[in-house]
């Protein structure tokens, strides 16, 4: 049974776009997103690991050290098992800073580009020996199937299709963006193939071949050599070196990089895998020695590594053949594009972009995705040369051993990102070369030209057997020079920033600088010079979307924040070396006072918020008292806030939000030039002046004013070396008002002892004037002269209860009645009042109206009540003009008078609304007024449990008068309103 090479092609080409066409509906959202983002498919994207080691490379290797096979898949779980210490830091780490790769991750903690660049050759040599055993499986599968088909034709179709479906794959997305969940779909698929392909043909095997269990047993029994090697002790050297390198692939391998950290849907997924992987590489495993004992009992005319094929081939079962390698071609064809992929991002980023910085282009993205997609062709290519010249004279147990052992060089430095801060470039630099050219010389360059140096040299040859030793010798190197160089040398203060943010439990601390742009649109101005305005503005605008900051931001605090967040942005597209060039040249600070060290309070609060969960013991106890002050200044009944030395507002309570109207999130981070114009002022004269406190501020607020008291207190001594200042705000409104109030209340008193004195010294003159009228009227008939005398009498009366009013006032206050109360009839009193005005010269040009309906009452004082009108239509008559109209209106509303006193004058000032009724205030000119007249109507009204508005300028009533003379333009006329109590005869009468 055979194939033609067409038949061949068409079925790995009709694979290669089922696999495409899985990716395409997922990136187009046809496949429900509970699918693509369940945890399954996270853990069966990660079989990318095993690619085509789990389909021949451990059958051969189970030929010849038996379960020794296990340790490519044991030193990967174990690595898994221990997630929560060693895969989670570098994953909360690759995601804070969006570092896409090994190199990514070594430039930002190492703080140098030569560290990034180094691992990426490295990891190139490396990977590339794990390229071409893709390679060379596939090619070697398909001339075994196809004997007409030449190797080198079918390896050079492989790799053109990859190049063109890893384009396809990934390539053709940005970099930094969120995980290709295409890409990660398409590889869980993959690794879903080739486990029921394993699963399949060892259960064809065990049931068409042995005829179950029970034969499998007889047919060792009779076959003891074969199955001798599965009888060697596990303690073998070579053994455990696999087991190492295999649990370093986790960290430092580029496509287990990807799909562990870059693809990763959400922590939630790495902690399913840290079992769900070993069970997986479990199953996968599981079929290996019955595809060995199978092919051994079917005598397969192939080599151990191909049993998979030559099994299935023997039993004459075409499905089950080509199932076989499609399972084949499904595990090579994962590992190269997810390999080629992670591999061409770290050149670029690490090779490419140092060599030549993006410029200012239209459109920087194509640029780099064009890059990226010719990276990937160079890097499939280059691995087909490897694989003409080295690869092909190679078995898959050596191929696969030069590519872990050459990875295996980076694990020192993966464990101290986040195990050992003390480590420095220059250590690492110095280990990786003295291990890599150990590895190059002892293991590489051996088996790809042969031993003849190693023998020269006293060394035993090289072989599989004892390829471990160089293997450990080139580690322990690495790990020797990279402790002593880094102990040895100084570590600068960017490797030791970088060293607090990886490491376990560490926080990083932040300098709170200001920088030279003073906003985001200045931002966007600074990048335009190395990303051309358009990637400037799009870069710019993303980190604010991601911030949820405003599209113009102005907020110290928050450009800082922005600045890192444009820098992580950056790192993902272009690498974390780049990316911190152009902003820390084209987004800088401002030269920092030397002596001064200001930590980003701010920054530190977030970060301590996000670990607070994580933060037991002395550390939690630490942080519950540090949100206990915290919420104890946020919730103070007095206002405050902190300020830094360079203006900077540090801190603004609820209070300080209250008083001031303020929105905290609108200020903190932002300097006191934020603030509107009067607290601006009064907070930067504040505390730039030397006064500790500051007494009954006054501030204008909404047209009203305000008082404040202010006290100050600086922040210094060696638990502040940042200095600083606090500042407590006092609201004395509701103080000062109190105490307005009360000085009302004491030039009330004032008049009313001063009333009291006035009456008793006019009270003597009073009688006299009585007593004279009294004795008029009995010497003489004249009916003129007695009604005279009676009018006489009539007033002396009337003065005499006025003094009578005014000495109970001063002995009483004004709540005390000084005569019984009865019905009073409003429009008499007002017309009484008309009269008595209407007697001076003036009111007679003056036109008076009673509107007052006739059936109005109150229950008082008549005497008084008229004496109210007669002060307020004198105080209208005296500002109405010549010919002017005052209208007096009364009616009723429920159990209320409302009683308007109108005219036609200019009004009253509204600054001098409020003084109206303050004792010897008046607006009229010297001589004319003495001021005491509006505050006895306002005594009089309280008097009888009533209440007067003033109202001016006001649209007047009345109806004008074409002849009318205009007023100046502060509008017409007065309205004195009166509210008192209603009086109806009815209420006196009990209802049934």
């Amino acid at each position: 049974m055979s194939f033609s090479l067409t038949t061949l092609i068409l079925v790995s080409l009709a694979y290669l776009s089922l696999l495409f066409g899985v990716a395409h509906i997922t990136e187009r959202g046809l496949l429900p997103a509970r699918w693509v983002r369940h945890p399954l498919v996270y853990v069966l994207s990660l079989g990318v690991y095993a690619g085509i080691w789990s389909i021949y490379g451990s059958v051969g290797m189970a030929s010849v050290f038996g379960f020794g096979y296990l340790a490519y898949y044991i030193g990967i779980s174990g690595a898994f098992l221990l997630a929560p210490v060693l895969l989670n830091p570098i994953l909360r780490i690759g995601r804070s800073y969006q570092l896409t790769s090994l190199a990514d991750l070594f430039a930002f903690r190492y703080r140098s580009q030569w560290a990034g660049t180094l691992v990426t050759l490295l990891s190139g040599a490396a990977i590339l020996s794990l390229l071409s055993m893709q390679i060379k499986a596939v090619a070697d599968t398909a001339s075994l199937l196809a004997p007409d088909a030449s190797p080198r034709l079918t390896g050079f179709l492989f790799a053109l299709a990859m190049v063109l479906f890893t384009v396809l794959f990934g390539a053709r997305r940005e970099q930094g963006k969120e995980s290709h969940q295409g890409l990660v779909v398409a590889i869980a698929f993959d690794s879903l193939v080739k486990l029921v392909a394993m699963l399949v043909l060892g259960g064809v095997l065990l049931y068409g071949v042995f005829g179950g269990f029970k034969g499998l047993e007889v047919w060792l029994d009779y076959n003891v050599t074969l199955s001798r090697p599965f009888g060697i002790q596990l303690d073998d050297g070579s053994w455990r070196a696999l087991m190492l390198m295999s649990f370093a692939g986790a960290l430092v391998l580029p496509h287990m990089y990807h799909m562990i950290f870059s693809e990763n849907p959400s922590a939630r997924g790495l902690a399913k895998a840290s079992w769900g992987l070993p069970l997986y590489l479990l199953l996968l495993a599981l079929p290996v020695p019955l595809i060995l004992w199978g092919g051994q009992a079917l005598e397969a005319p192939t080599e151990p590594s191909y049993f998979a094929i030559g099994a299935a081939y023997i039993l004459d079962h075409p499905v089950l053949t080509l199932g076989m390698y499609i399972a084949g071609l499904s595990a090579a064809s994962g590992l190269v594009i997810v390999s080629t992929l992670a591999l061409a991002g770290m050149v670029l980023n690490h090779v490419v972009l140092p060599i030549r910085p993006p410029r200012e282009r239209d459109n920087i993205y194509r640029w780099l995705r064009w890059v990226k997609r010719i990276l990937v062709a160079v890097i499939i290519f280059g691995a087909l040369v490897f694989y003409e010249w080295v690869g092909s004279r190679l078995d898959f147990a050596v191929l696969g051993m030069l590519a872990l052992a050459g990875a295996l060089q980076l694990l020192p430095g993966a464990l101290g990102v986040i195990y050992w801060p003390e480590g420095n470039r220059k250590g690492l630099i110095a280990g990786l070369i003295a291990g890599s050219l150990v590895w190059v010389a002892t293991l590489v360059a051996p088996f790809s030209y042969g031993g003849d140096l190693l023998t020269w040299l006293g060394l035993p040859r090289i072989s599989v057997v004892n390829a471990h030793i160089f293997t450990f010798a080139s580690l322990t190197l690495n790990v020797c020079v990279f402790a002593l160089v880094s102990l040895l040398t100084d570590t600068s203060n960017e490797e030791d920033s970088a060293a607090q943010s990886c490491s376990l439990g560490a926080l990083s601390r932040p300098q709170r600088r200001e920088l030279l742009s003073g906003s985001s649109e200045e931002f966007k101005h600074q990048l335009a010079t190395p990303l051309g305005m358009a990637v400037a503005e799009r870069e710019v605008g993303r980190a604010l979307h991601q911030l949820r900051l405003p599209n113009v931001e102005y907020r110290p605090y928050q450009l800082r924040r922005l600045r890192d967040q444009i820098e992580v942005n950056l790192s993902g597209l272009m690498g974390p070396s780049v990316a911190r060039d152009i902003v820390k040249h084209h987004l800088g600070f401002k030269p920092q006072a030397t002596g001064r060290s200001s930590q980003d309070i701010h920054y530190i609060e977030k970060a301590l918020g996000d670990y607070q969960s994580q933060l037991t013991g002395l550390a939690g106890e630490l942080d519950n008292l540090r949100r206990h002050y915290r919420q104890t200044l946020q919730n103070l009944p007095i206002a405050a806030c902190s300020i830094g030395d360079d203006g900077e507002i540090l801190m603004w309570n609820h209070a300080m939000e209250d008083v001031t109207g303020i929105v905290a999130e609108d200020v903190v981070g932002a300097r006191l030039t934020a603030l509107p114009d009067q607290w601006q002022e009064l907070l930067e004269d504040f505390v730039s002046g030397e006064e500790l406190h500051r007494y009954k501020y006054r501030l204008d607020m909404r047209g009203r004013p305000r008082w404040f008291n202010l006290h100050k207190s600086t922040l210094s001594g060696p638990d502040h070396p940042e200095g600083g200042s606090i500042v407590l705000v006092e609201d004395q409104t509701e103080t000062r008002l109190l105490e307005d109030e009360l000085m009302h209340s004491e030039r009330l008193a004032s008049v009313g002892r001063l009333a009291a004195g006035v009456a008793h010294e006019v009270g003597n003159p009073v009688t006299g004037i009585s007593s004279l009228a009294q004795n008029l009227k009995l010497e003489t008939d004249n009916p003129d002269i007695l009604d005279t005398a009676d009018q006489i009498q009539q007033q002396t009366r009337r003065i005499s209860r006025i003094l009578q009013s005014l000495m109970n006032f001063a002995r009483a206050g004004n709540h005390t009645p000084a005569n019984r109360y009865e019905p009073v009839e409003l429009r008499r009193c007002i017309d009484e009042s008309i009269n008595l005005v209407s007697l001076s010269g003036k009111g007679r040009s003056l036109s008076f109206v009673n509107d007052c309906q006739p059936e109005l009452q109150v229950l008082g004082d008549e005497q008084r009540l008229v004496q109210v009108f007669v002060n307020l239509l004198a105080n209208a008559r005296d500002a109405s003009p010549e010919g002017g109209l005052i209208r007096i209106s009364g009616k009723q509303e429920a159990y209320s008078a409302i009683i308007e006193v109108v005219d036609e004058g200019t009004g009253i000032p509204a600054d001098q609304l409020d003084h109206v009724f303050e004792p010897f205030y008046t607006t009229k000119a010297p001589n004319q007024g003495t001021g005491l007249g509006l505050s006895l109507v306002y005594s009089i009204v309280e008097e009888h449990y009533g209440h007067i508005q003033v109202e001016s300028p006001v649209e007047s009533p009345v109806e004008r008068r074409a002849d009318s003379p205009e007023t100046d333009g502060r509008g017409d006329g007065t309205c004195v309103r009166l509210n008192l109590p209603a009086f109806e005869a009815e209420t006196d009468t009990l209802q049934d």
